[in-house]
């Protein structure tokens, strides 16, 4: 008895004995939240150098491939394992090609995908967004924030996505004009972020829907509330799909993994993510030109991270 008031709940977290399956899988999940903890949500840029250096003693077809990588782009900009790191990339890699385009009509463009989504949303079976007035004070959306960030429960989903829209819509309009951009409340965007990619998914369900069954065994609605709206839910290339498509921005994913090249040499494989021309940046009538996305994100199993080309 002594013994074991003296290890306390140390002992009892090694009696995995006691422990079910749901234990260990929340233990998991709560180990692996604490380490993203000690990543930013979004680092300062590095030189693809720093990316090399994490793989020294590791895979050599990944070191390979990271010399590849160099060959085209110059740095990487981590993003917060957190489950949101494919909505927070996105969200800032755009932010930051506003900030140095700034291409007045690409804003225009996006402003009105935005509420062609909040349209489609509404569509949906979600009320109409009515917030302008209310957050037209920045004092009012400082309090409001801070009050969400203590007690969830006091807004309703529907108020969410009417905040972090305009939020959104006023950061574009402050890089415009030169304004290095906050994420303070990036948290909101990305969820804004995660409803027009289930708005999208839900409105063309019949497209979207062999996709899902090749991943699991939901429904298009559920596999929306499960793994698209929830915070911290991973993305894979049915978002991806669906977000570009609903917002008109292409977007490339580099892949950074272990599999083997068939030519014997080392090759870093991408995949575009290209929306119908009449609704990508700068598309013309009957243009035959490639677009190339000006969003670039690495991904490596499990994880998103921003590329910068050269």
């Amino acid at each position: 008895m002594q013994n074991q008031e003296k290890c306390g709940a140390s002992c009892e977290f090694d009696d995995w004995s006691n422990f079910e399956d749901e234990d260990i899988m929340q233990q998991q999940s709560d180990i692996k939240a604490e380490e993203a903890q000690k990543v930013p949500f979004v680092a300062d840029k590095e030189p693809l150098s720093a990316l090399a250096s994490e793989y020294q003693s590791g895979s050599p077809i990944l070191l390979e491939k990271i010399k590849v990588l160099g060959e085209q782009y110059a740095a990487i900009r981590r993003t917060r394992g957190d489950g949101n790191c494919f909505f927070r990339s996105f969200m800032f890699s755009y932010l930051e090609h506003i900030l140095a385009s700034q291409d007045q009509a690409e804003v225009d463009r996006i402003k009105a995908k935005v509420e062609e989504c909040r349209r489609t949303l509404q569509s949906l079976g979600h009320a109409d967004f009515t917030f302008e007035d209310f957050f037209a004070s920045p004092i009012c959306f400082e309090r409001f924030a801070a009050t969400l960030l203590i007690d969830l429960s006091l807004a309703s989903k529907l108020f969410f996505i009417g905040v972090a829209s305009i939020l959104f819509l006023e950061q574009l309009d402050n890089v415009l004009q030169g304004n290095e951009f906050s994420i303070r409340f990036g948290w909101l965007v990305v969820m804004f972020f995660r409803f027009v990619t289930s708005g999208e998914i839900r409105k063309r369900s019949e497209f979207f829907e062999p996709f899902i069954l090749g991943l699991t065994n939901a429904t298009v609605e559920q596999f929306c509330k499960s793994s698209v709206e929830p915070m911290g839910e991973e993305s894979d290339h049915v978002h991806i799909t669906a977000l570009s498509d609903a917002l008109g921005v292409p977007i490339r994913v580099v892949y950074l993994d272990r599999s083997s090249c068939d030519s014997g040499g080392a090759s870093v494989n991408h995949h575009d993510f290209i929306p119908t021309p009449g609704d990508c940046p700068n598309a013309t009538s009957g243009s035959t030109e490639t677009t190339i996305p000006f969003i670039t994100l690495l991904y490596r199993p499990g994880h998103y991270d921003i590329l910068y080309p050269k």
